[in-house]
């Protein structure tokens, strides 16, 4: 076995930078899953053969992605591919699928479709003269601030005017069962309706930020399928929590009309972040409450640094259930674009967000190697009952030493 580093120093400059190495030694997924990990190659089960890799099937995948998939895998690559550029909503809800499963096979052919829809991303955005041919919106806020109204009703002004919206809703999990009930597509039900509209709900499975592991891949995939407008609605979050700030071209913090008061902006990391600031649930008895508040934010968003030299934040009064201020907010977000398009930092930010997401995949990988090696799984037990039976704290130089030991056997074999 080569040096970890030098494993993953090929991993990094590989061709395929933002996704998992391709593995070799892998049988096919055909009438089930038994298919092996790159650490181990096991016997297939009885009365199932190793698939061999096709020859003469014609794929528009590369000879290096094609070496090792075999017939049927081509064939479901090449379907959801056709089936996801088509605008099929149904190829596109399998294509999301494949990118978030934890099954090892499975997790190199969806790399192998990101490959060639980011390729295909890439010929459309040469063709519209170098500027992205959708337009990212993350909106996040605290439990109750509404965004699932407000994104229905957007949602639903934007397929009107003949836009097609893609929304990726995060659901939280249970820290017990790890559960989720994914039912913001239920608080969307006209929107959901719409032939112009994607809705996908996905667990957060414990991943800090408000967003999926695979939040990423998604908006890919939804860019590929021809949707121009893709929403990523977060779990309810609080403070810090702003992952989906580098994922998306614009940042939309909501909330509600009792969000406390001007210090309490200030002191909020998300609100930093923020390229518009929506208060919503601005009608009835709390209109007065929402004018406070978009008084207070505004004052509180003067005494922070500007992102950008191109934008100023903005603050805004909406109401999902009047449509008040709904077309002024989408307003808003359409100068944004044009002024971030014409001084050039959109393109600089999704090439800065590119680097995030390279460095995110790295930790990920990393983290999965270290935890799923023997001799790491071996030593780590006997760590635990040593922390446990002298009752103290390892603290940082004996959480070093013992985390040293364990991985000697990964870094040198």
């Amino acid at each position: 076995m080569r040096p970890f580093s030098v494993s993953l120093l090929r991993h990094i400059t590989a061709p395929h930078t933002l996704t998992a190495p391709l593995v070799t030694k892998t049988r096919c997924l055909h009438r089930g899953i038994f298919a092996a990990s790159s650490n181990s190659i096991q016997s297939p089960p009885p009365g199932h053969s190793r698939c061999a890799p096709s020859r003469g099937v014609s794929t528009g995948f590369s000879e290096h992605q094609v070496q090792d998939l075999c017939g049927p895998e081509l064939r479901l690559l090449n379907k959801l591919y056709d089936g996801l550029v088509g605008g099929q909503r149904a190829s596109l809800a399998e294509c999301i699928t494949l990118v978030e499963t934890q099954h090892p096979r499975k997790k190199e052919l969806a790399q192998v479709l990101l490959q060639r829809v980011l390729a295909y991303r890439k010929e459309q955005e040469s063709q519209n003269g170098g500027k992205p041919v959708a337009f990212r919106v993350g909106l996040s806020g605290p439990p109750g601030a509404g965004k699932s109204s407000f994104i229905e009703v957007v949602g639903k002004m934007l397929t009107a005017r003949g836009h097609k919206v893609s929304v990726l809703a995060v659901d939280p999990s249970s820290c017990t069962t790890g559960g989720s009930l994914l039912g913001d597509k239920t608080r969307m039900t006209e929107l959901s309706r719409d032939m112009n509209a994607f809705i996908r709900p996905s667990p957060a499975s414990g991943t800090l930020g408000g967003v999926t592991r695979t939040t990423n891949e998604a908006i890919v995939l939804c860019e590929g399928a021809g949707y121009d407008i893709v929403l990523v609605e977060t779990v309810g979050v609080g403070q810090s929590e702003f992952a989906v700030a580098d994922m998306v071209d614009m940042f939309v913090l909501l909330i509600p009309p009792a969000g406390g008061d001007e210090l309490q902006g200030i002191k909020r990391g998300i609100i930093e972040r923020a390229d518009l600031v929506v208060v919503t649930k601005s009608d009835g008895d709390l209109v007065v409450p929402a004018r406070r508040i978009q008084a207070e934010y505004t004052s509180a968003l003067k005494l922070l640094r500007r992102q950008s030299k191109s934008w100023n934040p903005k603050v805004m009064r909406a109401s999902s259930q009047t449509n008040e201020g709904i077309p002024e907010a989408w307003a808003v977000m359409q100068s944004y674009q044009d002024a971030m398009l014409a001084s050039g930092a959109l393109q600089r930010r999704r090439q800065a967000q590119h680097k995030v997401w390279m460095w995110s995949l790295i930790q990920e990988n990393v983290l999965l190697h270290f935890s799923n090696h023997p001799g790491v799984r071996g030593a780590l037990p006997q760590l635990e009952e040593k922390v446990l039976v002298k009752n103290c704290c390892l603290g940082p130089d004996g959480a070093r030493k013992g985390a040293t030991s364990a991985s000697d056997e990964v870094w040198t074999k």
